[in-house]
């Protein structure tokens, strides 16, 4: 591709080179063996710059461009097309004018008008895109997003700030709707802000996570059993979305709803109190004593000789001594203890037969 490309840029050489020869000349008389030579040479360097560079202002720029292109988020490509869009117009309509001037005036002004409204819009538009959007979504130009939602008043039960993770988590929509969560979830502005953020990421997996938690925020919203309220309260002098979120929650005497360890941790130490989703989920999972019995199917070898490993519908993992042996099978397994750690729960259990 790029000879190719290198050829047709030498090709290209030679026809500058044509056109700007001029036969009267006598250095380019075609008629004495000293012109052609002359000729020749100025051909074949013609040739060689077009061979040279041709690659360097069509294929590396262009290269360039997909590149940059596939890196922006879908709100900065939108951004940019409608600024550049914008800018040329008016760099156009703004060098009409200008076009009067005396040469070479008359086409470098609007030229240099029209480029300069162009980039200089373009940068703008993705600049602010969030603000642009948000005045459209205002006059009703473009749709309300779910956190543009009025919020409604608060309820009798109790308040909880609920942090980005628990959002993007998603397992809270379920806890509402079991009932086992109820009264008012406050959502500040700077947790809606870092969610719109992790939407526009750049990453396509952040970009789906933070779609995932808008989404998340809308059902919330519309679901009767609790009070979701977009507040604009903030700490100005604190810098990180966490410890702005314990700070309010510790103020308003609120608990906070997190799945994140280290938000945990801090609002422990401020005496905050805190709903962890992952430790709801590990309190629900059954609780297995020494001596109970249940029916596995091993499906893995374990870290030990002669060790199989067998899952819970739940992701509890059975740790089967001497279950290596009875890979892809269904056995009955009796509990001989249970370890709690940080991942998880572990239960370790032997084929019934074998005690």
């Amino acid at each position: 591709m790029i000879v190719f490309v290198r050829i047709v840029g030498g090709v290209l050489g030679v026809i500058i080179a044509l056109s700007l020869v001029d036969l009267a000349n006598p250095a380019f008389d075609v008629a004495t063996p000293q012109g052609l030579i002359v000729l020749a040479i100025w051909l074949v360097a013609w040739f060689a710059v077009g061979f040279s560079i041709m690659p360097y202002v069509t294929v590396q720029p262009a290269a360039w461009l997909i590149r940059t292109t596939l890196d922006l988020s879908t709100g900065e490509f939108v951004g940019a097309v409608a600024g550049l869009t914008m800018g040329l117009l008016m760099g156009a309509l703004l060098g009409l004018p200008l076009s009067n001037l005396a040469p070479p005036l008359n086409w470098l002004a609007p030229l240099g008008t029209t480029v300069v409204m162009g980039l200089g819009m373009m940068s703008m538009t993705v600049a602010k895109r969030h603000d642009i959007a948000a005045a459209l979504r205002a006059y009703g130009l473009l749709p309300k997003r779910p956190s543009d939602v009025r919020p409604s008043e608060p309820s009798d039960g109790p308040t909880v700030y609920v942090d980005t993770s628990a959002i993007i988590d998603g397992r809270i929509a379920d806890v509402v709707a079991s009932g086992f969560l109820w009264g008012t979830l406050v959502v500040p502005r700077f947790v809606v802000d870092e969610l719109q953020a992790i939407a526009d990421h750049r990453d396509s997996s952040r970009r789906s996570r933070g779609r995932r938690g808008l989404e998340i925020l809308a059902v919330l919203q519309k679901d009767p059993r609790v009070v979701v309220q977009l507040v604009d309260e903030d700490v100005p002098e604190l810098d990180t979305v966490d410890a702005k979120l314990v700070e309010l929650a510790r103020r308003a005497g609120a608990a906070v709803l997190t799945n994140d360890y280290n938000l945990n941790r801090v609002a422990q130490l401020h005496e905050v109190r805190v709903l962890n989703l992952n430790h709801l989920a590990n309190a629900l999972k059954p609780a297995f004593l020494p001596g109970d019995a249940m029916r596995v199917k091993v499906i893995q070898q374990g870290k030990e000789p002669g060790q199989g490993l067998a899952y819970l519908d739940d992701g509890t993992m059975i740790v089967v001594e001497g279950g290596g042996t009875l890979m892809e099978l269904e056995v009955d397994v009796t509990v001989v203890r249970v370890l709690q750690t940080v991942a998880g729960r572990m239960v370790f259990a032997q084929p019934r037969g074998e005690l």
